[in-house]
């Protein structure tokens, strides 16, 4: 029986996006001030909302890829918000985008520690290497995630495409940490 149930926290979506267009970047910076462009550094011009809290880069090719968002929804209305403000200030835009999730980080605590000189020896398709980093390295086969366990008990979870996918990895992972006797709580 599990001691403690993990909290979940969705910290990032990135996600990209498509019009299948090409985009005028010149053109879009004059009618949008706001906008960070800076071609000779980057080829993107960031489009920054604060509702939802996001920023789009929009590339010449129709292409965008929008971070920050806390969830899959969040993300695609950024990116629907984004395609209906350029309308608004004059850019033709013909097709809606088509968004695809591409990762999603999330934070854990699992509310209690783990015993992580253990766990390298007991989880299969891990790594721990503390002079390099403080975290051991789990790479889960499916859904296809990759955690990084603290001894603290708190965990990153990097890959997922939908967010089941960090729910189910964060419940698998902590599981078998249970069935192995790798939790410690005080």
């Amino acid at each position: 029986m599990a001691q403690s149930k993990p909290l979940v926290s969705i910290e990032n979506v990135v996600a990209s996006a498509t019009i299948e267009q090409q985009l005028d970047l010149d053109d879009v910076t004059k009618k949008f001030p706001d906008i960070e462009w800076n071609p000779e550094q980057f080829p993107g011009a960031v489009f920054r909302l604060k509702n939802p809290k996001t920023a789009t880069l929009l590339f010449r090719s129709g292409k965008m890829v929008c971070t920050g968002a806390k969830s899959e929804d969040m993300a695609r209305k950024a990116v629907k918000t984004v395609v209906q403000k350029l309308r608004k200030g004059g850019i033709k835009i013909k097709n809606e985008a088509t968004v695809k999730v591409q990762n999603i980080v999330a934070s854990i605590n699992l509310g209690g520690r783990v015993n992580i000189e253990k766990a390298v020896r007991t989880l299969p398709r891990s790594m721990y290497e503390p002079e390099q980093f403080p975290g051991l390295i789990h790479r889960m086969l499916d859904p296809k995630t990759v955690i990084l366990v603290f001894a603290s008990g708190k965990l990153v979870c990097t890959g997922g495409k939908v967010e089941e996918d960090v729910y189910r990895s964060v419940h698998a992972l902590h599981s078998m940490l249970e069935e192995k006797k790798l939790m410690i709580y005080d």
